[in-house]
This record gives structure tokens, sequence and C-alpha cells, in this order.
């Protein structure tokens, strides 16, 4: 056990108990630990190590899937007509990687990433785009907390342009 991360399997019916232990970051040290566990259970053939990264792996996977049925529009379909279903599909996934390339390229984001997060902050903002001197000028809210990151992200998206 080296202190950062420990899996461990147990075998039931045929099955895998596979659990991931992993220590809290605390500011100080502390006496007595803080362990976060997580577990699934399993079929599949493998070492307990791979089966735990593959699982994490698919849960990013999983994420994807649920921010486009949350915050893309992927929960209602429009119609009964199978091509229109198809077309909103594909419209629903274009506006959702168009979050995550914002998030990943103007604001610096690394990771798995909440789009509706990313359209709470930084997207549904009330702000004006004015042009002078030929110049873009961004006027965001006074005391908005994120301004500072958003004219940053849209510095760097204008770079990005040119």
């Amino acid at each position: 056990m080296n202190g950062e991360a420990w899996v461990g399997e147990t075998h039931y019916q045929g099955h895998r108990v596979i659990v991931r232990r992993t220590k809290l970051h605390e500011p100080r040290p502390a006496l007595f630990p803080d362990y976060r566990y997580h577990a699934f259970i399993t079929d599949r053939e493998g070492d307990a190590t791979f089966l735990d990264v593959d699982h994490r792996r698919h849960a990013v996977v999983e994420l994807a899937i649920r921010d486009l049925k949350e915050g893309s529009g992927l929960e209602h379909c429009p119609s009964g007509d199978f091509n229109a279903n198809a077309a909103w599909a594909v419209l629903a996934s274009i506006a959702h990687n168009l979050v995550r390339w914002v998030a990943a390229l103007g604001l610096g984001f690394s990771g798995p990433l909440v789009a509706k997060t990313v359209r709470r902050k930084f997207i549904t903002v009330p702000g004006r785009l004015t042009t002078s001197a030929r110049r873009r000028h961004l006027h965001l809210p006074t005391n908005w907390p994120w301004a500072t990151q958003w004219s940053n992200c849209f510095a760097r998206l204008v770079k990005l342009q040119t």
C-alpha cells in the first residue's frame, strides 16, 4: 500500500467486488487520515487494478452522456420521426462539443468537466459585446465573480480566431 490509493478485491458467487481506497488530501497531516471508498461489482476477467482503471475511464463516458441528456436538450427528442430525432441529436452533440471546446481552449479546463457548470458561470452572463476603433470590448457586470477568468477566456478565443 502506497498511501495514495489501494485496490483490493473479493469473490462472491462468481462475481468480484473491487474496492478502491483513496486517501483524502488534507491541509495538515492528520493523526487518523480520512479515506474515500469506491466499490463496484464485475464478472470480467483481469487484474483488479486494470479493471479499476477501465471502470474510471468508463465513468468519464457516462458523465458526457449525462451532460448531453441534462444540458444539451437530448432528454426530450422533438418528434416521433426518426430523421428529426437524428438531426436533433446531431445538433445537441455539436452544442455540447462547442461548450467543451470553449472550456478546454478558452478556460484551460482539463479532465472531467460538467458542461452545465460552464454554461451557468460563463455562457449565460448578461454582458454586451461592443466594437470601437476596430477592437472588440466585452462589458461584464461589475460584481461578477468570474469576470477576470472570462475576460482571459475571451482574449484566448479571439487570438485563436486571428
